[in-house]
């Protein structure tokens, strides 16, 4: 029996993972087992997210919390350590780019255990966000790289990374959309909410470079102002902007905009259902220009770059390099007006990719 430890550390970690475990489970000869590290943790919505993935609850929860990137780093190798001594596996499986994926990353390849990387060779060119270290770093030590896009191979290839390492396989976040989709729909989020189709904004923000700071948090409220003008605004508000929110006295201003409605965030099923139905996605994340891109909605990205160029090229993605209202109210009229971009689904992004990447692992690792 081949041993497989996958890891996940945040919630978009366990989108990636599910339709891995599943794909593994598929192979009698391959044993598949799930590490928390607990990186990103919040008991409701973890337990929410988990049942509503199918997810098996984890077979080790490492809780190791909140604290700076050194401080959780240090506190996850000390303990996924105990659990590699524990299991000595064949194999193990990191996705993404979250603090848990290097780090346990590095513990393997000490121990001298093979790693693979689902989501290898993303790049922003943006050496100040931490996922970009985390992610050049990985692909560094890793021994097989899972690619979701074109642009992943070349920047794969222009680091010297040899040819044999690197899996062209698509994309496993939308693995999960395209198995997910009916169940989402069947929630009735957005009827439950007494909204049609097309009727909405959907925003999300929550990086640091977006909200941590009074000028930033002023631009948002002015960009969700004037959106509401237009389109009613649903904002699951992360726990990180609220905060902000309040400690620089803008909650007020906020809870005054009519035609907003401010949101828990939400379980995976409930957003998937409220991002197909939207007229256009405001947001900062790296994963909903995926799946706006799969599902063919408008979104506008508040970054400087984005790792994922496919989404910009061949997708319903706009990158915004600042947040400037002026500009966002440009676009946004323009999408209103029925002139959006259009975009196609990428290449391999069929909903196959886990059993591409499960039938590699398994040529390759499973004991003969």
């Amino acid at each position: 029996m081949t041993k497989i430890l996958n890891i996940v550390g945040a919630r978009p970690n366990f989108m990636k993972v599910a339709p891995l475990h599943r794909a593994f489970r598929t192979f009698p000869d391959l044993e598949s087992k799930i590490v928390h590290t607990g990186q990103h943790y919040d008991a409701r919505m973890s337990d929410v997210f988990f049942n509503q993935l199918e997810l098996p609850q984890p077979d080790y929860f490492l809780g190791v919390g909140g604290g700076s990137h050194a401080q959780q780093t240090a506190r996850i190798m000390l303990e996924f350590e105990k659990v590699m001594e524990a299991e000595r596996p064949e194999v193990v499986l990191v996705v993404g780019d979250v603090t848990s994926t290097i780090a346990c990353a590095l513990v393997a390849v000490k121990m001298h255990i093979p790693v693979v990387h689902v989501e290898a060779g993303l790049r922003s060119g943006d050496r100040r966000m931490p996922e970009e270290i985390n992610r050049i770093l990985t692909d560094s030590i890793s021994d097989d790289l899972f690619v979701t896009e074109q642009a992943g191979i070349d920047n794969l290839r222009r680091e010297g990374v040899p040819n044999e390492k690197v899996h062209f396989v698509g994309n496993v976040m939308i693995d999960s959309l395209v198995h997910y989709r009916r169940k989402a729909a069947e929630t009735g989020t957005v009827k439950n909410l007494g909204l049609e189709p097309g009727s909405y904004v959907v925003m999300t923000m929550h990086r640091p470079a977006n909200v941590d700071a009074e000028e930033g948090l002023r631009s948002i409220l002015q960009i969700v102002e004037d959106t509401a003008r237009y389109k009613k605004v649903l904002f699951p508000i992360h726990p990180r902007t609220r905060t902000n929110l309040e400690h620089f006295g803008l909650a007020d201003r906020l809870n005054a905009i009519a035609n907003l409605q401010l949101m828990e965030p939400q379980g995976y099923l409930e957003f998937l259902d409220l991002m197909e139905h939207a007229a256009v996605l405001i947001t900062d994340s790296g994963g909903i220009q995926e799946e706006t891109t799969y599902l063919q909605v408008p979104c506008l990205t508040f970054r400087d770059s984005t790792e994922r160029p496919v989404t910009v090229e061949l997708g319903t993605n706009q990158l915004l390099a600042d947040l400037n209202p002026v500009t966002v109210h440009e676009k946004l009229v323009e999408i209103l007006e029925g002139k959006a971009k259009k975009g196609v689904i990428p290449p391999l992004w069929d909903g196959q990719a886990a059993g591409r990447i499960a039938a590699v692992i398994k040529e390759k690792y499973a004991r003969k």
